[in-house]
């Protein structure tokens, strides 16, 4: 989706809701890429608009960019816009970075001339290429027609280029709004500003632009102040005014590192304050990839709430532009969203409405992708499941210890700990674990939750939302039989389970598909965004059963007997998928009482 269509939305929506975004750059190594994502998925969790990439002076990131922008889009299902430059970039190569964000759903752009490449003074046009931001503009509209939603800079104070000491001349100044005026005429829909730190100047450049005729939003670029010589650094690198009360607070605590960020925060604040104050309901943070200040001057500012995190599915729902119809998905990969996403990036259609025939959907085959883990996380499941097994008693003893909270990784998730609808029923987890029944997946029965609850809500406020209790485990073929037996007294229980050869057991069909977990909403038909549904639980269980020795027996040596236990597992232990269609009266977990 467009960036200018999200804005609109929003202000259509509520006129007095105020929108954010985040900007990012492309970090120098692989341990500085994986801490991008870590932080960049806290901070997408509380919904902004957009998330925006830069390309790197000179082009130096352009392929670093383009693979991050793919990722932000697609995995972190967050809405990107890329940053392109004209600075060492023949056509060819801006039609090549434009073709590939488009064949990867990206919509959003952010047009610059862009700064010289490192060593030189001046920006100089390559041969081949494009001279400026405007013809850059002209190039997208005129190749790509309506397709991308495309953002250009403003500069309140005018841009660096043409700011001498004292400032840029007025005649400089009514010259650069004069050309922000062409690049809004020849497409852009959108207005991003360098970034400021007097807020009345900012103001009185947003009413210079509605007196000569721009009428798009202009959103105000904001850079929290975190250390007080990177703060010069860069307000020098961008001829940035700096009002004196500003350098006034800075002086006396320019070496105490935390005084100076609890500053900028409180100062980001008031200025956020003053220009949402004026109209503005729109504010764009400059992070320098940190999540702290800019994630506490939102929740200064009421935008957000560490405790209330709202969520439009119960999955993160998608952003790549071919699949934001997308609203059905199967409920095993829902600690696993990113491999989901990897293994049906093929698909031509996406389920919407209803989950429909999955036969007819061919899924990814398994890749090294889906078992590989930020270096960090692969780190944390090292320290917490690279120990010694002398049993099954201490695999159950793992699960169990997951469950309750104890552990913050497991193997068969990519998520953080556990969720919050996981805690509801955490200790009845606890109990079936410790009996052999090893979960991986789980949700308890809602009948009629408000969509708002920071439990098990989702959809926005105003509905009411409902789940069959589920549960997803391993278990021995001995405990499957006596699970089996047992659910012969429980008729509202539905189970099929499957080896890893294949071997099918199920009091179901295989082509029963059964909704799990559904919403109902002011004026829309009941939404349903997940499913069980037994074809793709036959593609999941090739998955969930290659993580024993991919995900986990792989930490260990060749020849330690830990390793040899737990591919002994794999290869003997059933994958169960259980549900209670009683979401009413049900209790799921009475069926293990006497095992």
């Amino acid at each position: 989706m467009k960036v200018i269509e999200k804005i609109q939305e929003a202000a259509r929506a509520n006129d007095d809701r105020v929108v954010f975004s985040f900007e990012f750059f492309p970090p120098k190594t692989e341990d500085g890429v994986d801490n991008l994502f870590e932080r960049m998925e806290r901070m997408v969790v509380h919904n902004p608009t957009f998330c925006d990439i830069t390309w790197g002076a000179g082009g130096s990131t352009a392929d670093l960019t383009l693979e991050i922008a793919n990722r932000m889009q697609n995995m972190v299902c967050v809405e990107t816009m890329m940053h392109l430059t004209c600075t060492n970039m023949p056509v060819e190569k801006i039609d090549h970075a434009l073709a590939s964000i488009k064949s990867n759903g990206i919509q959003n752009v952010l047009a610059l001339r862009g700064d010289p490449p490192h060593g030189q003074d001046k920006f100089v046009q390559v041969e081949g290429g494009l001279a400026c931001a405007l013809d850059l503009v002209k190039h997208i509209r005129s190749e790509y027609g309506d397709y991308f939603g495309i953002t250009v800079a403003g500069y309140p104070e005018g841009h660096p280029d043409v700011i001498q000491e004292g400032g840029a001349s007025a005649e400089a100044y009514q010259s650069d709004l004069a050309y922000l005026k062409k690049k809004v005429d020849a497409g852009a829909d959108v207005i991003v500003t360098q970034l400021f730190y007097d807020t009345d100047i900012f103001l009185k450049f947003v009413d210079d632009c509605r007196q000569i005729g721009i009428t798009c939003p202009i959103v105000p670029g904001i850079m929290p102040i975190n250390n007080y010589k990177g703060f010069l650094r860069m307000t020098g690198f961008c001829k940035t005014k700096i009002p004196a009360e500003i350098m006034a607070a800075l002086e006396p605590i320019k070496d105490n590192e935390e005084a100076v960020r609890a500053y900028g925060i409180h100062q980001g604040t008031e200025m956020c304050k003053k220009i949402i104050a004026s109209g503005i309901k729109t504010v764009h943070l400059y992070t320098l990839n940190m999540d702290k200040s800019a994630l506490a001057i939102l929740m200064n500012l009421g935008l957000i709430e560490e405790s209330k995190i709202s969520r439009s599915l119960p999955w993160r729902r998608p952003a790549n532009y071919f699949r934001v119809k997308e609203d059905v998905r199967p409920i095993f990969w829902a600690n696993r969203p990113k491999s989901y996403i990897s293994r049906t990036i093929g698909w031509d259609q996406f389920p919407h409405g209803r989950w429909g025939d999955s036969r007819n959907a061919s899924y990814g085959a398994l890749t090294d992708y889906q078992f590989m883990r930020p270096r960090s996380r692969d780190k944390k499941l090292n320290e917490e499941w690279a120990v010694p097994l002398k049993n099954v008693e201490d695999i159950y003893e793992k699960f169990v210890k997951f469950c309750l909270g104890k552990l913050k990784s497991s193997p068969w998730s990519e998520l953080d700990g556990l969720q919050p609808e996981t805690k509801v029923i955490n200790e009845q987890l606890g109990s079936i674990n410790l009996k052999g029944f090893l979960t991986i997946n789980s949700q308890p029965a809602v009948n009629g939750a408000r969509s708002d609850s920071s439990s098990v809500g989702w959809g926005g406020p105003g509905g009411y939302v409902y789940q069959k209790a589920y549960l997803e485990f391993f278990c021995s073929k001995d405990s499957l039989n006596a699970l089996v037996n047992n659910c012969k007294l429980f008729p509202s229980l539905t189970y099929m389970a499957v080896n890893k050869e294949g071997n099918w057991i199920s009091n179901a069909s295989k082509t029963d598909v059964n909704a799990v977990t559904w919403g109902v909403f002011p004026a829309k038909e009941i939404v349903q965004p997940t499913v069980v549904d037994p074809a793709s639980f036959m593609i999941w269980k090739d998955e969930a059963f290659a993580i024993w020795s991919r995900g986990w027996a792989k930490r260990y040596p060749e020849a330690d007997p830990s390793k040899k236990l737990l591919e002994e597992v794999e290869s003997s232990y059933y994958l169960v998928s259980l549900v209670d269609n009683d979401y009413v009266g049900g209790d799921l977990f009475a069926v293990f009482k006497d095992i």
